[in-house]
């Protein structure tokens, strides 16, 4: 079953088409990478699940058949403007806030979730002496304390420390081990392939990527080497075949174009460079992501408006 499942929806602010046909469906017990540049409408979408927006025209179902407004009680949303109550302690705030949700005393879990996060020490402190990544941190445990069905989370990881992200990752891969969906928005790509068992591109409000990693690098096969040279960037220039070239300072990623022979490349290099290390592979999701929003493709789609 499909834990949430959009069919045709449009959101609308002014002039503004934010969200334009949009259907997606998010199987149940998933992580559901989102995915988009800035103003792209991963925001409006999330928010239309959790019902703080209405679609002006489609459906949205959760569960099978309830909607947005009727099962409020099984989703937990973290947005990505965060908001406590400053003056209260820690463990106040929580216990308040998992309460209010769940109808039940959560003084247990609020203690063990601090301790998880590394947040003991600080649960008779005020929210307002915490630093921004204690803050998100409570913030995360006051999401999931209700013990929610379907988690939102709107760049769950902005402005943590690498220890303090590791932590809510794998606090995130365990609930979704217990059957929990994830939804969740990042700018990370790397995490996005490594963690997110569907990514969902939406880019000028309309969805461009849907899909598992493997099944969106296949759209665009193996177009991609990767090399290190003695002279690093100005080692690979005027290759033939090769159409772009990234620097990513050690290491060179060159795009063939379309029907280019690998091993003419690596002929051509060879002649010109001493080469370390030469691989033929997959587009990253960085590329992929670069390729539909980047500086490039804006240029190309000016060029053909």
């Amino acid at each position: 079953m499909d834990a949430v499942q959009i069919s045709h929806v449009t959101r609308t602010f002014g002039s503004v088409t934010a969200v334009d046909d949009l259907s997606l469906a998010v199987p149940e017990g998933s992580i559901y990478g989102f995915i988009g540049p800035n103003g792209s409408g991963k925001t409006t979408t999330m928010r239309m699940i959790v019902n703080i927006f209405y679609p002006d025209s489609g459906e949205i179902r959760l569960f099978g058949d309830g909607r947005p407004g009727d099962s409020t009680d099984l989703i937990g949303y973290l947005p990505e403007e965060r908001g406590l109550y400053q003056k209260m302690t820690v463990q106040a705030l929580l216990e308040f806030y998992g309460e209010l949700r769940s109808g039940r005393s959560v003084k247990a879990e609020v203690a063990n979730w601090l301790a998880r996060l590394d947040l003991a020490s600080r649960a008779a402190a005020k929210v307002e002496t915490l630093s921004k990544g204690m803050t998100q941190k409570v913030q995360f445990i006051a999401t999931v304390i209700p013990e929610p069905k379907l988690l939102v989370l709107d760049e769950p990881f902005s402005g943590l420390d690498p220890v303090s992200a590791e932590a809510i990752r794998a606090a995130i891969l365990d609930l979704r081990r217990h059957g929990v969906t994830v939804i969740l928005s990042t700018h990370d790509m790397h995490l996005a392939e490594t963690m997110c068992d569907y990514i969902f591109m939406i880019f000028r409000g309309r969805k461009v990527l849907d899909g598992t990693l493997a099944s969106i690098q296949d759209q665009y096969g193996d177009d991609t080497i990767r090399v290190t040279a003695l002279g690093g960037a100005a080692a690979v220039q005027h290759l033939p075949g090769v159409e772009q070239i990234r620097d990513l300072g050690q290491v060179q990623e060159l795009r063939l174009t379309r029907g280019a022979d690998p091993q003419e490349v690596l002929r051509a290099l060879v002649a010109q460079a001493s080469v370390t290390s030469f691989s033929l592979m997959k587009p990253s999701l960085h590329d992929i992501f670069m390729r539909i929003a980047g500086p490039a493709a804006a240029e190309v789609t000016h060029a053909n408006a």
